[in-house]
């Protein structure tokens, strides 16, 4: 039997530890932190200037007024997107569970979960057209109105009359029935068809691994009701729903469940690590000789953590949790997320400036170190950006948390600039997507 001395044995624990910690919001924010510090010390391939930074932030606030003017923003979610053309989809749908808030809680996992994984960027080509309104949507809203009516029609279940994404019908998705639901063709075309359709079968083989968290019979997405409502009750079900969630115990829960389903990513004590991607400029040091704590990784490892899905995700499945009576709390410990048009709205007002000019030409695969880079930058940045509006506004993080911030916000204002800057509203770093990561 190996005992605590066993160099194996306490390799395990190191690489257990560094997962562990990689799966982390702070991880994300002290990693990126370290490449913020490098890109201040001119050592990266974007310059920073935070003289900008009011500039931006007057920017977003605008956009936030413009799109709110009674403040009332709420959560950077999918459920706007289902919303869009003025649509309240899920007032439509909402009314048949009434007597059944936990079901209609599960309902909406299931269909957030399967709709933020087909969520990564569209391209500019493809266009999908509402059968129940003739409406024609694109980008985000589009692929979100798309997987309500896959959603809908029983092609993420095992049973087509089932209202539900249960692992079995995950597993037997085919790429014909994704390419109809999505309505493509050769002048409608889908970047990253096959990479999305992978995932979510991918989805269907990590339900069917984990009955702890998603359930023994018909194992699906909403399953994470039952697993976080019984954690916050104490293990008791069935009685008045009330008091705290954490949204860090959510978003561990969500890394804890679908890392499995993340194709050719960097492993880590045999665990797929999802989105996390390596840096040459950091201090490298290998996993068998980190310090046997969960910090030791970040003080030599080149392992960057940005969990863009998981955390979209996880913001995607507070508000049921809210319907369900729920305080979510530890909302800021959570960080923004490093997708185009946050990273966009950084670029396209200066306050990141590419050295090269290659860099906005040519596109970039999502490991490429210049992306990594983009990436972190952008997190730290979205801090700032949020410190800065709440400092503009004499507000703090629990008026306005970061969540509001991103949805209010600088998701909006990035896409907003791009269209006043770019014909076709494309973000000004062009990425080559496998419809994995963004």
């Amino acid at each position: 039997m190996q005992n605590s001395s066993d160099p194996t044995l306490d390799s395990a624990k190191s690489g257990l530890a560094a997962v562990q910690y990689l799966r982390s919001p702070q991880a994300i924010r002290e990693r990126c932190g370290e490449l913020f510090k490098l890109c201040l010390d001119d050592q990266l391939q974007f310059r920073c200037d935070l003289s900008q930074l009011d500039a931006v932030a007057d920017y977003v606030i605008q956009v936030i007024q413009q799109n709110y003017p009674d403040w009332q923003v709420p959560f950077h979610s999918r459920w706007r997107h289902f919303q869009a053309g003025g649509i309240d989809r899920l007032a439509q749908l909402a009314p048949r569970w009434q007597q059944d808030p936990l079901e209609y809680a599960r309902i909406q996992f299931d269909l957030a979960v399967t709709s933020v994984l087909l969520d990564a960027g569209a391209g500019t080509a493809w266009r999908y057209r509402e059968p129940a309104t003739g409406k024609l949507f694109q980008r985000s809203e589009g692929l979100a109105v798309a997987s309500y009516d896959l959603f809908l029609s029983g092609s993420f279940s095992s049973g087509p009359t089932r209202l539900m994404a249960d692992a079995a019908g995950l597993q037997n998705l085919t790429v014909a029935a994704l390419s109809q639901g999505f309505q493509l063709s050769e002048s409608n075309p889908l970047v990253g068809l096959e990479g999305r359709l992978k995932l979510l079968q991918q989805l269907g083989l990590a339900l069917a691994e984990a009955p702890a968290l998603f359930g023994t019979t018909d194992p699906r997405p909403g399953g994470l009701v039952d697993y976080l409502t019984a954690r916050a009750l104490g293990g008791q079900m069935g009685g008045q729903m009330g008091g705290q969630i954490s949204a860090t115990d959510v978003f561990a829960a969500v890394l804890a469940g679908f890392s499995p389903i993340w194709p050719g990513r960097v492993t880590l004590a045999g665990e797929n690590l999802g989105d996390v991607w390596q840096h040459s400029k950091l201090p490298i040091q290998p996993p068998d000789q980190l310090p046997d704590q969960p910090l030791g990784i970040s003080l030599g490892s080149q392992l960057v953590p940005f969990h863009k899905l998981s955390q979209w995700l996880t913001y995607s499945l507070l508000e049921p949790l809210q319907q369900l009576g729920f305080e979510i709390t530890n909302l800021d410990q959570l960080t923004g997320l490093a997708e185009y048009r946050n990273g966009g709205l950084c670029l396209d007002l200066g306050l990141l400036q590419p050295k090269q000019p290659d860099i906005l030409s040519q596109p970039h695969r999502p490991d490429a170190e210049v992306i990594v880079e983009w990436r972190a930058l952008t997190i730290l940045l979205l801090d700032q950006i949020a410190a800065k509006i709440r400092e503009k506004l004499d507000l703090d993080a629990n008026s306005l948390p970061l969540v509001k911030v991103l949805e209010g916000g600088t998701w909006a204002a990035g896409r907003k600039i791009a269209a006043t800057l770019r014909a076709d509203g494309r973000p000004p770093l062009q990425i080559i997507s496998d419809g994995t990561v963004f």
